[in-house]
């Protein structure tokens, strides 16, 4: 059983900057999709970003050239940079993964066989 553990939410103004990490316990396949999901309040879960194992990527509109999704394949570690936040980007972002994948690497969030705890972005204006 894959597990992730994420790292890195917080708090932050509004035009700041967050990391956030996500360690996997392993990969059970060459061919994957490494993925960042978010759910705003009141809202459903979506994804935003993903990162497969030759390293493309593949982000929804709304963080498209804000965030930035990369990956450490020797920690099984991948992240996503938050750049130029906005309040509208609060939520509980999770990381999740999927193995034995090829293609574009955003699926709907339920497709994810596995997924992190979670943790808490807040971004005030």
């Amino acid at each position: 059983q894959v597990t992730l553990a994420e790292s890195g939410g917080g708090s932050v103004q509004s035009g700041g900057s967050l990391k956030l990490s996500c360690a996997a316990s392993e990969y059970t396949s060459r061919n994957y999709c490494l993925a960042w999901l978010r759910q705003a309040p009141g809202k459903k879960r979506e994804s935003i970003a993903g990162i497969d194992n030759m390293g493309r990527t593949t982000y929804t509109s709304s963080v498209e050239g804000r965030f930035i999704v990369s990956q450490d394949k020797a920690k099984k570690t991948h992240y996503l940079e938050m750049n130029n936040l906005d309040p509208e980007d609060t939520g509980i972002y999770y990381c999740a993964a999927l193995f034995g994948v090829r293609g574009d690497c955003l699926y709907s969030s339920g497709h994810y066989k596995y997924n992190g705890q979670g943790t808490q972005v807040t971004v005030s204006s």
